[in-house]
């Protein structure tokens, strides 16, 4: 089953049995889906599914930052819930510990010494880690690494 028809399905089983708050998250999250559907003309596959979901829920991430700065609980903790409800779809996430040692794995197979070799380590990382580590903290790690 593809990941946009667990969507659906969950979709289904959210207005059955009346879940207002995650039927709200997937709801977002299917139109950003056709959005992108019609603006490219094209049905997309289950990589490009997970790429906004990330978006969406990095966007969640930040709207929840702004909450919280302008002292606004009440909707941080609606976005956390979005967000909640979204990451069920994301695969599991990795540890520190096993993202440290990718990126010392592709630091030492790239012959990275300094920061100039960075978008060669980040190239490799990306396919790897994709989805499955935040790549501000890869960024950051390799930067650490490197300088």
């Amino acid at each position: 089953m593809s990941l946009k028809d667990q969507i659906l399905a969950d979709m289904k089983t959210a207005m059955r049995a009346k879940q207002a708050s995650q039927l709200e998250s997937i709801r977002m999250l299917r139109a950003a889906i056709q959005r992108k559907e019609v603006d490219d003309q094209t049905e997309i596959g289950d990589d490009e599914v997970m790429l906004i979901l990330q978006k969406q829920i990095k966007q969640s991430q930040d709207a929840i930052t702004q909450f919280k700065a302008g002292e606004r609980q009440d909707l941080a903790e609606k976005e956390q819930t979005h967000v909640d409800n979204l990451m069920v779809y994301m695969p599991a996430q990795l540890s520190d510990e096993e993202v440290a040692a990718a990126v010392a794995d592709a630091i030492s197979s790239t012959g990275a010494s300094s920061m100039q070799d960075m978008g060669k380590v980040m190239g490799i990382l990306k396919d790897k880690l994709q989805g499955k580590a935040d790549m501000g903290k890869v960024s950051g790690l390799i930067r650490a690494k490197l300088s």
